[in-house]
Parts: structure tokens; sequence; C-alpha cells
């Protein structure tokens, strides 16, 4: 047996082998057999494991490959678990996205390291670009090929459904079968990819990437040429900027790395785009600084929060690849080397990075709720502006916190906070008996703005699936931080040549998310529609917050657009037609 047919076989066995794994793993934990932090560690083993098994088979002898992915697995699952002790239970920990993220990249930034090892040495960046970017590829045309296939099958399905033959679809209904089949099929393409490496390599991709070094250096160049002229008061006005900054510092730090590529040879050669590749490395800081002065004005104005800290460990990234990158530049005589190295530096430290985040070192939710606690003693939070619903999202820390804060509440000169307290065990869910009375409760929840339109109201609730009303009964018992619902239903002439009435749903999602849908009543059926911001995007975390209490404040005003927008605080909010 030939190489190529041994790496086939191997891999589209794995590939299986994975796919019934998973399928007997959701069973089990339907079955609720487990106890759910084994069920975490399990779970986080099985996708590290297979994850990097099949990525790493090919490039690595298949018992190499499984004795590195193994040794990647375990660390990445007891992570995960130790993490999750900080929640009372999975379910909360994995309520919010960092966890999960901080325990994907520890899973797969190392997989290039570990090919590498094998070879020519972990630090040779040849290997470590070229294995980096062959692992992006074959997956991505794995999975291109694995829903062809499905939807050869279910063609053929449709096709031999004409002349009343069903073994097909009889196949598919077997539970495990969809499984076995995507999970062979993944195996078998990641080994045809890895034969055709010459002809499915990264190069077409990197090539393409390069062409737009010249504009974004020009964009940025223009960001920051604006910069004196526009003035920082709109920039640092929410986390959002922050974000937008970060994204820019990630976009430019791959194109840089592109144009670098594995050695001198392989980098861009053109003076157009040297010099572009120059000039984007140079910049690079303006922005990731730029970022960091945007969390570090909401820290202070609002103090620390998981998403914050997440925000700033980003900023950290993208300054050291920012002053690194320029530092090689300002240095000029083999300034693209050290680029190179940089990235290999900058890797490792986004690794450790989001494996401390999973340890008690960096234990986001205690360093948040103990600051939120020591800015309200010493002053800097009132009692107003104490977000008692977030600390309740943050664990077994957040927890400790209001315990703290409902001792104090029980001395007299702190009736305010007590009454917040009052507020907020108003907003908890209570236990809902059928649709009718969630839609009940619902409806007690759910402020609606005019006052008079609660009509609109009951219908909506009336033509809405229970399970996406239990979302937003939830959303209303995120209560804001002055103790009323997280939620608000307003209802207006968004659109004058619609005969229906239209109305604007805005409700907490998550700790630190803002949800806007829009409805169209028309007699009794309840049409969606998508909600816009006309001069901006839709506010988010503490904006999208504020702005429930400015609409539960009113007053409310609607203004040509040409079609109606809801004009509040600066954002014209529009239903999409």
């Amino acid at each position: 047996m030939d190489r190529t047919l041994r790496l086939r076989i191997v891999l589209a066995l794995v590939g299986a082998l994975a796919g019934v794994s998973f399928y007997i793993l959701a069973d089990v934990l339907q079955r609720d057999v487990l106890n759910d932090r084994f069920a975490l560690g399990l779970t986080a083993f099985a996708a590290a494991f297979f994850g990097g098994l099949m990525a790493m088979t090919g490039p690595l002898l298949p018992g190499r490959a499984a004795l590195s992915s193994l040794g990647l697995a375990v660390p990445v699952a007891g992570l995960l678990v130790l993490a999750s002790l900080r929640y009372d239970t999975v379910a909360d920990f994995l309520s919010g996205p960092f966890g999960v993220f901080a325990g994907v990249v520890v899973a797969s930034v190392p997989l290039p390291f570990l090919i590498a090892a094998a070879g020519p040495g972990w630090r040779d960046y040849p290997a470590l670009f070229n294995q980096s970017w062959n692992i992006v590829v074959r997956y991505a045309s794995a999975w291109l090929f694995v829903a062809v296939v499905w939807a050869v099958i279910f063609l053929s399905d449709a096709l031999l459904g004409l002349v009343g033959v069903k073994v097909v679809a009889q196949l598919i209904e077997v539970p495990w079968v969809p499984w076995l089949v995507t999970g062979l099929v993944l195996g078998l393409a990641l080994a045809v990819v890895t034969e055709l490496s010459d002809y499915v390599s990264p190069f077409l991709i990197l090539r393409l990437l390069r062409l737009l070094l010249p504009v974004v250096v020009v964009v940025m160049g223009v960001f920051i040429l604006a910069l004196p002229l526009r003035g920082l008061s709109g920039l640092f006005g929410a986390l959002s900027p922050a974000a937008t900054l970060l994204g820019m510092c990630l976009a430019a730090a791959t194109l840089v790395t592109t144009a670098v590529d594995q050695g001198d040879v392989d980098a861009v050669s053109g003076r157009i785009m040297a010099a572009a590749t120059e000039v984007l490395a140079l910049i690079l800081p303006i922005p990731a600084a730029l970022a960091g002065w945007a969390v570090a004005l909401r820290v202070d104005q609002y103090g620390w929060t998981p998403p914050r800290l997440a925000a700033a460990l980003a900023v950290v990234v993208a300054l050291g690849y920012g002053l690194l990158y320029a530092g090689a530049v300002v240095m000029r005589t083999g300034w693209m080397g050290r680029v190179r190295q940089a990235n290999t530096v900058m890797a490792l430290v986004l690794v450790a990075l989001s494996a401390l985040w999973l340890t008690p070192v960096l234990n986001a939710e205690r360093i948040s709720a103990r600051n939120q606690l020591a800015r309200f003693a010493d002053g800097r939070t009132s009692v107003a502006q104490l977000d008692l619903q977030a600390l309740r999202g943050w664990g077994q820390a957040g927890e400790a916190v209001l315990a703290t804060l409902r001792t104090l509440a029980a001395q007299p000169e702190q009736a305010a906070l007590a009454e917040r307290f009052n507020s907020l065990a108003q907003t908890r869910p209570t236990t809902v008996s059928g649709t009718a009375g969630l839609r009940a409760e619902l409806g007690a929840a759910l402020p609606v703005r005019p006052e008079t339109a609660t009509a609109a109201r009951d219908a909506l609730l009336d033509a809405t699936d229970p399970d996406e009303l239990q979302i937003w009964l939830a959303g209303c018992h995120m209560a804001l931080p002055d103790g009323r619902p997280g939620c608000v239903l307003v209802a207006g002439d968004f659109d004058p040549g619609s005969a229906g009435l239209e109305m604007l749903l805005v409700l907490r999602d998550g700790p630190n998310y803002v949800r806007f849908d829009g409805f169209i009543l028309r007699g009794t059926t309840i049409e969606r529609r998508g909600v816009i911001n006309a001069t901006g995007p839709l506010p988010d975390q503490g904006d999208g917050v504020a702005l429930i209490g400015r609409l539960l404040d009113g007053p409310l005003g609607f203004v040509p657009a040409p079609l109606n927008v809801l004009r509040i605080d600066g954002r014209d909010l529009m239903l999409l037609p």
C-alpha cells in the first residue's frame, strides 16, 4: 500500500471516528448523565484532540500527530474546566464568548509549532509560516467539499424520491449516519488536499491579500491625517471604536505578514508594494495606541468588566505587533527578518495570554467585580450607576460582591442601595406555566411606548413563537443599572407608506449586548424587519443599555429619512422595508 492510499485511509478512519465520537458525546449530553464540568472537559478534549490530529496528520506521521494532539488536548480541557469553576454552572460560563475563544486559541495556534518541532525546529519561520497557512487552506477546502457532498446527497435523495426509492432518506435518518459521513468525508478531503499541496496551497490567497496592501495604507493614512481635523471627541465615546481600531490592526498585521512571506525571496519585491509594507508597519502602533486610549477612557469612566479586560489584552497584543513591526522598519537592514521574528514571538504571547485568561492569574470576573466594588466604595460609582445585573452575570466573584453590597444595603444610610436590590429582585425570572402564562408575564414585563400601544404589544406577543418569547423575557429580566426592565417596545409610524403598524423592540441580549428587532403588524400577521442606524452602527455595550433607558424616558420623535426613523441621541433607528 503506497503512502497516498494509506494517508487517505488513516484520515478517513480518524474522521469517521471523530464523527461517531461526537455523536455519542452529543447523545450522552442530551441524556444529562454526566457531571456538567466533566462533560465540558470531555467535549473540549475531543474537539482539541481530533481537530489537532486531523490537522497534523499528513505533515506528521499519524503516531506523532496523535501524541502531539494528546499533549495539547489535555491542558486545553483542563484549562477550560478550571475557568468554569468561576461559575456555579457550566452554562453560565459558556454564556460569555471569551473563555471559549481563549480555549480555541490555545488549541489551534500551537499546531504549526508542533509540526515544525518534528522537522526543522519549532523556531523555523518558513516552516511555521507554511504550516499555519496550510492548515487554514486545508480545513477550508475540506469543509467546502463536505458541503458539496451533502448537497449531492440531498439532491440524490430528491431525485430517487421521484421514482419511489427512499434508501438515501432512510440512511440519513439513522441518527449516527450524518455524523459518520461528515467525519469520514472531512478526513478524506483533508488527505486529498494534503496530497495536492503543490496545487491547493496558500500561494494564491497570499498573493490576493497583498493586493489589499496599498488600499489599507491609504485608508489608515487618511484616518490618521484626518484626526487633527476631526478631533478625538467622537472617537472615544464607546468601546465600539476600539473594536474597529483593533480590527484594522489585525488586518494590517495580517497584510504585513503576507507581504514579508516566509523569506526574502518570496517577499514583495516591487518598489510600491515594499514601500506600502514599510509604511503600514510604521503606522500600525498609532491605531493600536488609540484603541488602548479608548479602552482606558471607558475603564476610567465605568471601571473594569470582562469585555473591557479582553479588549485591554487585545490592545496589548496589537501594540506588541505594532511596536515590533515599527522598530524592525526603523532599524532598516534586514527589517523583514525582524518582522518574521516578531510574528513568532507574538504568536507565543497570544497563546500565553489566552492560557492565563483561563487560570486564576487572570480571573476577569474577579478583577472586574472587585474593581466595581472599590469604585462604589470610594464614590466613583453612584448607587444609580452601580450595575447589579452585570455583577449577577460574573459568576461566583460577582455573587460575592453582591453579598457584600447586600450587607451594606442593610445599613440605614444605604436606603437607595436597598431600593436598587428590591428592584433587582423584581426582575428575577419567575416560573411560567404554559404559553399563556409566558405571554402574560412578558406582557407585564415589557414596557411599550407610547404607553397606549398595549394592543400592538399583545398582538406581537400572540404571533410570536414561545421559544423567542422566553429570550425576550430573559432580556427584560436583565435590568438596567437603575433597576428598570432591560427592554422596550416602541410602536410608531416608521414607514408612512405601509398600511400596517410598525414596532421596534430593543432589549438586552446577555450582559454585554443589545438586540434590535423590527416588526410590522398587518391584521393578525406579523412581518419581521431588520433594524439599522442610518447615521452609523447600532449602539451596543453600555451605549445600547443607555439607549433603552432613553427610550423608556421619552419623548420620542419621528422624522423623515425619507423613510421615517426614530431619532434619539444622534442616531436614526430605521426598520428596513
